[in-house]
């Protein structure tokens, strides 16, 4: 069997794609994951807080019934996002 295969004539009932990429630098690659770690970090920093100021807010006997209903909202929301994503759906 000849490992040529005439991309101008691909066998029957099979495709080909090609990929063209540029190769990724050293430099380049830290650069990407310093950003994802960064961007990572403030995320979790964000809904860290929300999630802290929902819970104190929950717990606060001077809140209003509609304040604690926004916060139950929120908590309920992030909650259920982090129980997705663990999941996988």
């Amino acid at each position: 069997m000849s490992n040529t295969i005439d991309l101008n004539h691909p066998p029957d009932g099979h495709n080909y794609n090609v990929i063209v990429e540029p190769s990724e630098t050293d430099g380049e690659r830290k650069v990407r994951l310093l950003k994802d770690v960064i961007l990572f970090m403030a995320a979790i920093v964000a809904v860290g807080a929300m999630l802290v100021f929902c819970f104190v807010t929950m717990m606060d006997e001077t809140t209003s019934p509609d304040e604690k209903k926004w916060a139950m909202s929120m908590l309920s929301g992030a909650i259920g996002g982090l129980l997705g994503y663990l999941i996988g759906k």
